[in-house]
């Protein structure tokens, strides 16, 4: 930890940002829908599954996020802009909301279940700060870092790690515990957040050792 003349405190290690405390563990899109779409999601979910006991067992606080489709009636332009790329459609009335909120493929995969004092925040949006509560929840309960898992680095992480930071929190990216749909975007996601030195990289290892340090 170093200290600014102004008294700020700085962590300068893994273990010092992985402050139960301080910190929350953002589960991202694990839905069994998108899991489905994953090459490897077997692994991201065994992996994930790892980090999410290690957060439960030092008393972290954890939030899943969920993306949805809205009813066709409240799908807007850009809404079916989106859906007709990923569903590779050229006409609109052709798309389908893939994510409606009580289908089966929006929920959670079973291996990684939120538990009864979990947060779950549904989004439209690909960051998990646009439009959602978890800015308001994370700083009123004094949280200054997430640490980030789940699917897609390349659709939906890399955002919500780029938003963190402007919300004034750091990222934490567990990076073998992020799945993707495109290794070639994965890549580039991977080396933009490396380049701007905002975020701080890691793997599921050193993550749980940090949280086994810190208690």
């Amino acid at each position: 930890m170093i200290r600014s003349g102004e008294g700020i405190e700085i962590p300068t290690s893994l273990a010092e940002w992985c402050d139960p405390r301080r910190m929350a563990l953002v589960i991202y899109d694990m839905q069994v829908g998108i899991c489905r779409q994953i090459a490897g999601a077997a692994d991201i979910v065994e992996r994930t599954g790892i980090v999410l006991e290690a957060a439960r067992s030092a008393g972290m606080r954890v939030a899943f996020t969920r993306h949805l489709s809205l009813p066709r009636k409240w799908m807007g332009a850009n809404q079916l802009r989106t859906a007709m790329a990923w569903q590779r459609r050229d006409n609109p009335d052709m798309v389908e909301p893939w994510f409606p909120r009580d289908a089966e493929a929006t929920q959670i995969v079973p291996e990684l279940a939120p538990r009864a004092d979990e947060a779950v925040f549904d989004k439209l949006a690909m960051s998990a700060f646009d439009s959602t509560a978890l800015s308001f929840a994370l700083r009123d309960c004094g949280v200054r870092a997430v640490a980030l898992a789940g699917v897609a680095m390349e659709i939906g992480i890399e955002p919500t790690v780029r938003q963190a930071t402007d919300n004034g929190f750091v990222a934490v990216v567990i990076e073998d515990a992020c799945g993707f749909g495109n290794r070639e975007a994965r890549d580039r996601s991977m080396a933009t957040l490396g380049f701007l030195g905002e975020a701080v990289i890691t793997d599921v290892a050193s993550f749980c050792g940090a949280l086994a340090t810190g208690r």
